[in-house]
């Protein structure tokens, strides 16, 4: 079987680099200690059969199967727990999103051969979910050690249904099925795969997608352009599968530190002039909904506030006049203080972002402002623009499946603090809704006051909630995908003829 992937990732070792993508075939290399039910969302077994939390929230003890092996046949068991951890956490290997998904893990203690605990210095409630994504996915130690942080991409050694057999950067990868595989979750179907080989290919470019459909270079493919998936799936050669994808939108942060966006009339007044429904539909057609918030409907639904802020550009234009922009010489810019109205809205390459881009810049020039739109050719050149404090509106966006995902976005100290908000307020909410880990309600009121403070802020223009329309020939069957959204179930798939 032929799969096509999207991106190339700058890395593939999932301990290490940070790519959605690289999950596509990993998840199925890797089995993970716990993993979520797609459907529920509930946390089920993995490699640990179960597991306790202390009263306080501090640490986590794991009874771990004792009938597992790693392809290259070392054994699984609490050693091999604390030496992936200590791979992660090790400062030397520069792990950019396993370590942060520990949180503040302290400890790693072996408790007997199939029993181990993880001591924290605070409570902290996303660790299951994070234990269940494929970065913290259990490799080999056997071949950690042998291959190290620089060439284990090249070596993977899970327990998973899939054994890594050759990765080729921007060529392809390879997997093969694992022949011994009998230790699955439940959210799985079958018990082994049936497909042997899984041959997958890079298709950066969205035009050359369909192509390779149509021309059975692959079997099946995702983030297909709507237009080409809705063409596909009028065909009786090929089936669309559209797959909600959790965390934050396509969204741009808005700078509170540089004006004229300090102001929060002139945040508001540009959020209010952007027609986020109708971008979604020039770009996506129906496939996906508009975003209204720092958080997708999928999964996060409830938490989400149920009024948002409308495009209203009459009302934009007022705030911005109450705000001192007023256009005094007719020539379409207004003016404060002697000084234009000028914008700098940086876009990211990925995902549509300068195609949305180009139409908010429509958007904000009819509203009376000079913008300019710069685009980042990767992430590297993306955050040297952020660090410059040089924009007005800069995007960026992240998934997930725990809302601790707004943290490290509007925290003072996040990392990814790319609004620059210093809310003492906020802090103290995302603070608080990370270490409850005995009351959901109370989790979930904190998040749901702390997304309505940061719509209210106007923090974000939020535009779009991401659907990966994935087409697949119509013979391939049991194409299903994980809460993740990005990550299919390749035990299951099958071809019916």
């Amino acid at each position: 079987m032929k799969y096509g992937l999207t991106l190339a990732p700058s890395g593939l070792d999932p301990h290490l680099n940070a790519s959605a993508e690289l999950g596509i075939p990993l998840s199925s290399v890797y089995d993970t200690l716990v993993f979520r039910d797609p459907d529920s969302g509930d946390v089920i077994p993995g490699l640990a059969e179960s597991w306790k939390v202390s009263p306080d929230g501090l640490i986590y003890s794991f009874q771990l199967r004792s009938d597992v092996h790693f392809h290259d046949g070392t054994a699984f068991d609490a050693d091999a727990v604390r030496e992936n951890i200590a791979y992660v956490t090790d400062p030397d290997n520069h792990s950019q999103k396993a370590a942060s998904l520990l949180g503040p893990l302290a400890e790693v203690s072996v408790l007997g051969p199939y029993q181990v605990a993880f001591q924290l210095s605070e409570p902290y409630a996303p660790l299951l979910d994070s234990l269940s994504q494929v970065y913290l996915g259990m490799a080999s130690p056997s071949a950690l050690r042998q291959w190290g942080p620089a060439e284990y991409q090249f070596h993977q050694v899970g327990t998973g249904p899939y054994k890594f057999i050759e990765y080729i950067p921007n060529e392809h990868i390879v997997l093969e099925r694992n022949e011994d595989y009998n230790w699955g979750p439940s959210i799985y179907t079958h018990r082994q795969a049936t497909i042997d080989r899984i041959e997958f290919r890079f298709f950066e470019n969205e035009a050359t997608r369909s192509i390779a459909l149509e021309s059975g270079q692959v079997d099946v493919i995702g983030e297909v352009p709507f237009r080409e998936a809705e063409r596909l799936a009028s065909s009786s050669r090929f089936v669309l599968v559209p797959v909600p994808i959790p965390g934050q939108p396509m969204q741009f942060f808005l700078n509170t530190k540089r004006a004229p966006t300090d102001d929060p009339l002139v945040r508001q007044a540009l959020t209010l002039a952007v027609n986020r429904p109708g971008i979604v539909e020039t770009l996506f057609g129906s496939t996906s909904p508009p975003a209204f918030g720092p958080l997708s409907a999928a999964l996060f639904e409830p938490l989400l506030p149920e009024t948002h802020p409308e495009y209203d550009p009459a009302q934009a234009s007022q705030l911005l006049e109450q705000a001192g922009w007023i256009d005094l010489d007719g020539d379409g810019i207004r003016e404060k203080n002697g000084q234009d109205l000028k914008l700098v809205l940086v876009t990211p390459t990925w995902g549509a972002n300068p195609e949305a881009a180009q139409l908010i810049d429509v958007s904000w020039e009819i509203l009376g402002a000079n913008v300019e739109v710069v685009t980042a050719p990767a992430f590297g050149p993306l955050k040297e623009l952020q660090a410059s404090g040089e924009y007005h509106a800069i995007g960026l966006n992240f998934f997930g499946t725990d809302p601790d995902l707004l943290r490290p976005s509007f925290t003072s100290d996040g990392y990814y603090n790319w609004s620059q908000i210093d809310d003492p307020e906020l802090d103290q909410r995302l603070t608080a809704a990370a270490n409850e880990t005995n009351d959901t309600a109370a989790r979930t009121a904190l998040y749901q006051s702390t997304i309505e403070r940061i719509n209210t802020s106007y923090l974000v223009l939020p535009v779009r909630d991401y659907i990966n329309l994935v087409v697949a020939r119509s013979d391939l069957t049991g194409l299903r995908f994980s809460l993740q959204g990005w990550f299919p179930f390749l035990i299951d798939l099958e071809f019916s003829s």
